[in-house]
C-alpha cells in the first residue's frame, strides 16, 4: 500500500495491524513522550493501543476516527525532540491496588470459607465434628491444595435468589481439588492426590447438579493422571430440590462419577472416610473405595430413612441404619476410629504404603522374637505382638480387624519398605481358616498385587475350618479364594511358618503350596503335616488306641505317637527333606525378608482391571 509521505523533519507512528481507528489519544501540536499512547485500533473485537516510538511534537494526524487503516499506515507524524529532551512515559503502578473485578472474586471466595460461616462451623462443633475444609486442610500438605469449582452454587435459582444461594450453598456442598499428601516423605510426584469432601452443612451434603458436575470433573482428572483419591463421604445422597435442571434431566442416572470412580479400581488407591450419616449415593462411593475408614459415630446405608419408608419397609431413625459397629463386624469397614482427626491420620498412613519406601526407620530388638511363642506347643499367644516387633516401629496398621478375625491383614514396613501382611490368629479357632477369613485374606492379596506391594505371610494354622456348620458358609468356594488369588500374584509372597503348618490351610497361606511362595521359611517352633498331629494320630492309630483299655496307658500311648509324629514333622525334619527353604533364628526374620525383597523385582501388574470391593 502507498501511504501519505511524512512532512519534512517528521517521522510516522505506524499501525501494527489492519484495523479501525477508534480513538486518538493526542491532538496536533501536542508533545508526546516515548511510549506514550497515540491512537487505538480495533480488530477482531479487540482494541490495540499504538504508542510513540520516540518523543516529540505531533505535526499531523492523517486519519479521522472510524477510518479503516492498513498495516504500516502512519497514524501520526511526530517531529522528534532533541535527544534525551523528553523522558519515556512512565506508567506508575500501585501494586497494592485491588481492582473492582478482583475485589468481586475475592468477596465470592470469602463466602465459601469457614471463617465467614460461623453458624455452619458451630453446627459441626455441636456434633463434635470438623468442617469439610478443616478435614482437607489436615489431609493435604500446607499450601499444596488447588480447589476446583469453589464458586459453584446449588441449581435452585428458580426458587431462591442468587445472593441467598451464594451464602447458603457454597461450593454446592462439596469441596474438591488436587494437592500433595506426605510430600515431605515421598516428593512431589508420589505425593499428588485428589481430595473430595462433602459439606454436611450445605443441604446435608447431598448430591446436587453442580455437586455431581464437580465430582465428575475431579474424578476424571484422577483417572487421567492416575492420582490417588481420598474422599470424605458424609451426606444424604441424591438431592431432589435442584429445580433449575427441570426439563433438562429426568432421572440424573447418566451421572458419570459412579462409573469413573469404579473404573479407578486397580488404577490408583482410593480411600474413603466417613463421619456421621452417609446414605444412598454417598454410601456407594464409600463402598467402592479400596480402603474404608469410619468414625464410631457413623451411620452408612444404601438408603436413608425417607427411602426406606418410601419403599414400604418401615420407619427408622438415621441412627438405626447401618451404625459403624455393625459395619465393623460385617467387614464393610477396614478401620474404625474415634474421630475425623484419627481417620485422616490413618488415611495418610495407609496412603503412604502405596507411595513407596521411606528412608528413616527404627525397629524393636529382634531377639525379642525368640521369646514370643510359648514353649508349650499348644499354648495360644498374641500374634500381633510378633507383627509389631517384626515391623518398623509404628508402621503396622491392621485392616478389617472386626471381620474374619481368624486371619489378620494389614500393612507394615521392613527397613522402610512397605509390605502387606496376612497372619493366622491362633486365639480364634486355633488359627483355622474359616470362610470370612479366607475371603478377607484373598481380597487383601488382590489389593496388594494391584499396587505392587509384596506380601509376608505368617502361618500358624491347623488347616481350613471343617464341619457341617462351616460348610453352610460356602467354605468350599470362599476358602478357595486364597488359592485362586495367590496363583495370579505378580508380587512376591514370603511365607514364614511360626508354628502350625498343616494341610490345605498351610498351602493356602503360602501361595498354594510350599514351593509357590518366593520363599517358605520356618521358625524352630514350626511343625508340619497333612493334618494336625493329634488328629492324625487319632485317625491313623485308632485301632491301637481303642485296644488299650486302661485310660492312663491309652493317654501315654497317644502322647508317644504324637511325639513320634512331631519328630517327623518338626521344622528341621521337614527342611531336611527339602520341603521348606530354611529354618531360621526368629531374630533373623527381618534380615531374611529384606534379602528376599532385594532378590525379587516388584512390578505393578499390567493386566489387573480392578480390585474386588469385598
Amino acid at each position: 500500500a502507498v501511504f501519505e509521505a511524512a512532512p519534512a523533519g517528521a517521522v510516522g507512528v505506524s499501525a501494527p495491524l489492519r484495523g479501525t481507528l477508534v480513538a486518538l489519544e493526542v491532538a496536533e501540536g501536542d508533545t508526546v513522550r516515548p511510549g506514550q499512547a497515540v491512537a487505538v485500533l480495533e480488530a477482531m473485537k479487540m482494541q490495540h493501543v499504538v504508542t510513540a516510538g520516540e518523543g516529540g511534537t505531533v505535526r499531523r494526524l492523517p486519519y479521522a476516527l472510524g477510518a479503516v487503516v492498513e498495516t504500516g499506515a502512519p497514524l501520526a507524524f511526530v517531529v522528534p525532540a532533541e535527544t534525551g529532551e523528553l523522558a519515556a512515559a512512565d506508567e506508575a503502578i500501585d501494586l497494592d491496588l485491588i481492582r473492582a473485578d478482583l475485589a468481586e472474586v475475592r468477596a465470592r471466595y470469602a463466602l465459601t470459607l469457614d471463617e465467614n460461616r460461623p453458624d455452619a462451623v458451630a453446627r459441626r462443633r455441636r456434633t463434635g465434628q470438623r468442617t469439610a475444609r478443616e478435614n482437607l486442610d489436615d489431609l493435604f500438605d500446607p499450601g499444596s491444595f488447588n480447589e476446583y469449582g469453589a464458586l459453584a452454587i446449588a441449581a435452585q435459582k428458580r426458587r431462591r435468589s442468587v445472593e441467598d444461594l451464594q451464602v447458603a450453598t457454597p461450593a454446592d456442598g462439596i469441596v474438591t481439588g488436587v494437592g500433595e499428601v506426605n510430600g515431605h516423605l515421598f516428593g512431589e510426584d508420589a505425593a499428588r492426590c485428589v481430595g473430595l469432601a462433602y459439606d454436611f452443612t450445605v443441604l446435608a451434603g447431598t448430591q446436587g447438579h453442580f455437586n455431581h458436575k464437580k465430582t465428575d470433573r475431579i474424578l476424571e482428572f484422577a483417572e487421567h493422571w492416575k492420582a490417588p483419591v481420598i474422599w470424605y463421604t458424609e451426606g444424604g445422597g441424591g438431592r431432589p430440590g435442584d429445580v433449575d435442571v427441570g426439563g433438562l434431566t429426568a432421572s440424573s442416572l447418566d451421572t458419570t462419577s459412579f462409573t469413573t470412580f469404579a473404573r479407578l479400581s486397580g488404577v490408583a488407591p482410593r480411600i474413603a472416610i466417613n463421619s456421621g450419616r452417609c446414605f444412598a449415593g454417598n454410601a456407594v462411593f464409600f463402598g467402592c473405595a479400596d480402603v474404608t475408614i469410619a468414625t464410631r459415630y457413623s451411620n452408612i446405608g444404601l438408603g436413608g430413612p425417607a427411602m426406606i419408608e418410601g419403599g414400604g419397609l418401615g420407619v427408622f431413625t438415621p441412627d438405626e441404619i447401618g451404625p459403624s459397629e455393625v459395619h465393623w463386624e460385617n467387614g464393610a469397614l477396614d478401620l474404625l476410629v474415634e474421630d475425623e482427626a484419627a481417620a485422616t491420620a490413618a488415611a495418610k498412613h495407609i496412603l503412604s504404603m502405596f507411595q513407596g519406601p521411606v528412608k528413616d526407620w527404627t525397629c524393636a530388638d529382634q531377639r525379642t522374637l525368640r521369646h514370643l511363642l510359648p514353649e508349650n506347643r499348644v499354648r495360644v499367644y498374641d500374634v500381633r505382638r510378633i507383627i509389631e516387633t517384626l515391623a518398623d516401629t509404628g508402621s503396622w496398621i491392621e485392616l478389617r480387624g472386626g471381620y474374619g478375625v481368624g486371619l489378620i491383614t494389614g500393612f507394615l514396613r521392613i527397613e522402610g519398605r512397605p509390605m502387606g501382611l496376612i497372619a493366622n490368629d491362633p486365639r480364634h479357632l486355633g488359627g483355622a481358616i474359616d470362610s470370612p477369613g479366607a475371603e478377607k485374606g484373598g481380597r487383601f492379596l488382590q489389593l496388594c498385587d494391584a499396587f505392587g506391594i509384596p506380601v509376608v505371610s505368617l502361618c500358624d494354622t491347623p488347616g481350613f475350618m471343617v464341619g457341617p456348620d462351616s460348610e453352610k458358609t460356602a467354605a468350599i468356594r470362599r476358602g478357595s479364594r486364597l488359592f485362586v488369588t495367590a496363583a495370579s500374584l505378580s508380587v512376591p509372597l514370603f511365607a514364614v511358618v511360626l508354628r502350625k503348618g498343616y494341610g490345605l490351610g498351610a498351602q493356602a497361606m503360602t501361595g498354594g503350596d510350599f514351593s509357590a511362595s518366593a520363599m517358605t521359611i520356618a521358625w524352630p517352633t514350626a511343625e508340619f503335616g497333612p493334618m494336625g498331629l493329634e488328629g492324625a494320630v487319632r485317625l491313623g492309630y485308632r485301632k491301637e488306641l481303642e485296644a488299650e483299655t486302661d485310660p492312663a496307658a491309652r493317654e501315654a500311648l497317644f502322647q508317644k505317637l504324637v511325639g513320634r509324629m512331631y519328630e517327623t514333622g518338626k521344622a528341621i525334619s521337614v527342611a531336611q527333606v527339602d520341603e521348606i527353604d530354611a529354618v531360621i533364628d526368629p531374630a533373623e526374620t527381618r534380615a531374611w525378608l529384606m534379602r528376599g525383597l532385594k532378590s525379587c523385582p516388584v512390578k505393578k501388574p499390567a493386566g489387573r482391571s480392578f480390585v474386588d470391593v469385598w
